[in-house]
Parts: structure tokens; sequence; C-alpha cells
């Protein structure tokens, strides 16, 4: 087995790819060793001490090098935890009493919808799904809606994208802008 690494716009994150499917659907992320025991395999990245987030995506793993850490150094060594995992055919996440589960991501900083502004909504939400995410995944991370108030479409960053320097720069410039050329009753972007 061997796995690729690409660079991403954040460079303390390096995306991994396995070369076969990682989350059948969906995504996830842990920012830390308490969310990490989920995951078997997110658990040994933070084992690692020099790991500060792990990104589960369709077909690559986000990893987060903390402050300070050089990639010369982690990488092969996540890249064993990697090879590892995936040639034992490890489970992703830990069982449950009903079988293996994947835990869901935190519902807290959903803002909730006006009922009123559902077709709005579904205007933004079909144009982040089709043409925001696949952009936001070849950079190793993944963005999530968040809610829609007053013209203001609330996002969250996830993945390498969470703490890459160009992350505002993405919602605003880019994100924003895409945004406002479709869906006129968008007036801004925020991070959520």
């Amino acid at each position: 087995m061997f796995i690729e690494t690409e660079t991403t716009p954040n460079p303390a994150t390096l995306k991994f790819l396995p070369g076969r499917e990682v989350m059948a659907e969906g995504t996830r992320e842990f920012t830390s060793p308490e969310d990490a025991a989920a995951s078997p395999l997110a658990e040994a990245l933070f084992d690692l001490g020099d790991v500060t987030g792990v990104f589960f995506g369709h077909g690559f793993i986000s990893v987060t090098a903390a402050p300070g850490v050089e990639w010369p150094g982690l990488k092969p060594q996540v890249v064993s935890i990697l090879l590892d995992h995936f040639v034992s055919e490890a489970p992703l996440f830990r069982q449950s009493g009903n079988g293996i589960t994947v835990p869901p991501e935190s519902e807290d900083a959903d803002l909730g919808d006006d009922p009123a502004d559902a077709d709005i909504i579904a205007q933004i939400k079909d144009l982040i799904e089709t043409r925001v995410r696949p952009a936001v995944a070849n950079d190793g991370g993944d963005i999530v809606y968040r809610g829609f108030r007053e013209g203001v479409v609330y996002l969250s960053m996830q993945g390498a994208c969470s703490g890459c320097p160009s992350s505002s720069a993405t919602l605003k410039h880019g994100i924003e802008s895409l945004l406002k050329h479709y869906v006129p009753e968008v007036s801004e972007v925020r991070a959520a």
C-alpha cells in the first residue's frame, strides 16, 4: 500500500491519501484527544503528541501539526500509523452496542433557520454542496452550513481550512461573492 501526501493552503496541515475510501459519507473532524477517543485512528494520531487536529474526508485524512512542529519529522510517523490502520483493515470508529457507529458532529453551532427563508436556504445549501464543498475538499477540509439570518450566511470551516491563514479570505471573497451572485438575498458570509 502507498499513501500519497499533498500540501494544503494551511502550512500546518497535510492531506494524506490512502488510495481508498476513508468515510463512505459525510466528514468528521477531531480537534482534541477527547474527541479522538471515538476513533482508534484519530486517537493514535493524537497520541503522537504533535497533532492538534485530524479530519476524515471521503478519500483522505488531513492532519494538523502543533505549532512549532516540522512536517519532515512528523510525516513518517503519521504515514506509519495510517499504513498500520489501513493494512490491518481496522474500523475507523469504535463499536457501540449495535455495531460500528459514526459519532455525530456537534450541532451546537447551528443557528436555526426561519421557515420563511426555506427557498433561499435551499439555494444556499445547493451552491455550497455543488460548488464550494468539492473545492474545499481538494484543500483537505470541509465547510458546513450553520444558518441564515437577515441576509447573513453562517458557515463553519473544518479540517485544513479551519486554521488556514487564508480561510477568512476564502469566506469573504470566494464564497461570499459566489453566494451573492446567485442568491441576491445574501448580504454577507460569516464564520460560525
